[in-house]
């Protein structure tokens, strides 16, 4: 028997002068699961976010989380979530440890605990060595750490961060990758959002992808990447040693081939085929027709390319979820 969801969504609507910023949103997300949450500026995720946080209300559906409802009780569902936003601001004339130390108050940690609990969030975030620094004084990968630490003072089961890797240079994204991991690693349940495709194709278990308040995708990252195989065409980067010259006139007679990009060492390109079988025989001509082959692999789609394809296609038709207890749908 299958575990029942820790996050259910079932039919969300919320609209804005008219406008359906989410437009029947249904889902499910397993406790334990990091979840991507990826669409273009204006697509929903934020609003979709802030409903979870319970900083909005849907006009019509349901959302339970570990099976209370979100809207009917907000004061429980809030003692389980993290809230981290995509937009940040440290007060001014207050330390890193002052900053940590008001909110650990507002959960109501007392005394000793609070220290304690102060020093975990610190130390796991790396700010300890930081904490009398100005918390408006900060890098941006320092600040969005001090974001992640106000969101987990008080041990959240699940976590929604929006844009937390929005601004940060390379160096800080890892860094806060590898915190995720780690949070994921002790059993938290995660929502993400990020333009960042590449680094949620690595963190996240499943992605939804959403377009005009609506999910046009729900998978996992492999199955958007096996895509372009599925579809009988094959991207493969290949690299030469010297000129690559007799790369470009090879394709230029072969059939089934397409250039796609040229590169200084070699180049990318798609080859038809409905079978891998057939690939490996190109490559073994490749190689007996004199060409000075040094690397050949199979690329897999990249998410954003994957993200973009679907933008052009009609969004498809999802069976809505049996009915069941929903607030009356106000009108816009």
């Amino acid at each position: 028997m299958s575990a029942a969801p820790f996050l259910q969504v079932r039919d969300l609507v919320r609209w804005f002068d008219g406008v359906r910023a989410v437009d029947g949103l249904s889902f499910d997300v397993l406790a334990g699961q990091v979840v991507g949450l990826i669409g273009a500026n204006g697509a929903g995720k934020t609003t979709t976010m802030r409903i979870l946080a319970t900083l909005d209300l849907p006009n019509r559906g349901t959302v339970s989380l570990a099976g209370t409802d979100i809207v009917e009780y907000p004061g429980t569902v809030r003692q389980r979530l993290g809230w981290m936003p995509d937009s940040f601001t440290p007060y001014t004339n207050t330390t890193v440890a002052d900053y940590l130390d008001f909110f650990a108050r507002a959960y109501g940690f007392r005394g000793a605990e609070r220290d304690r609990r102060i020093g975990e969030v610190a130390e796991f975030t790396d700010l300890a060595p930081l904490a009398d620094r100005p918390s408006d004084r900060l890098s941006k990968g320092q600040t969005q750490r001090l974001c992640l630490a106000r969101t987990l003072l008080h041990d959240p089961e699940f976590l929604i961060l929006d844009e937390p890797a929005a601004g940060l240079d390379p160096k800080a994204r890892l860094e806060f990758k590898n915190l995720v991991r780690v949070l994921r690693e002790r059993g938290k349940t995660i929502l993400i959002s990020s333009h960042i495709l590449s680094e949620l194709g690595e963190m996240c278990d499943t992605l939804i992808f959403m377009d005009r308040g609506r999910i046009v995708h729900h998978g996992d990252p492999e199955t958007l990447r096996r895509a372009s195989a599925v579809a009988g065409v094959w991207v493969v980067n290949i690299t030469v040693e010297g000129d690559t010259a007799p790369l470009r006139q090879w394709f230029a007679v072969r059939p089934g081939w397409k250039l796609v990009e040229e590169r200084r060492d070699g180049a990318r390109a798609e080859f038809a085929a409905d079978n891998p079988g057939a690939l490996a025989a190109e490559l073994r001509r490749l190689i007996a027709d004199g060409v000075a082959i040094v690397d050949f692999h199979r690329e897999q789609r990249r998410l954003e390319e994957a993200f973009v394809d679907m933008l052009r296609e009609p969004p498809p038709i999802v069976p809505r979820p049996a009915a069941g207890p929903s607030r009356p749908e106000a009108k816009p």
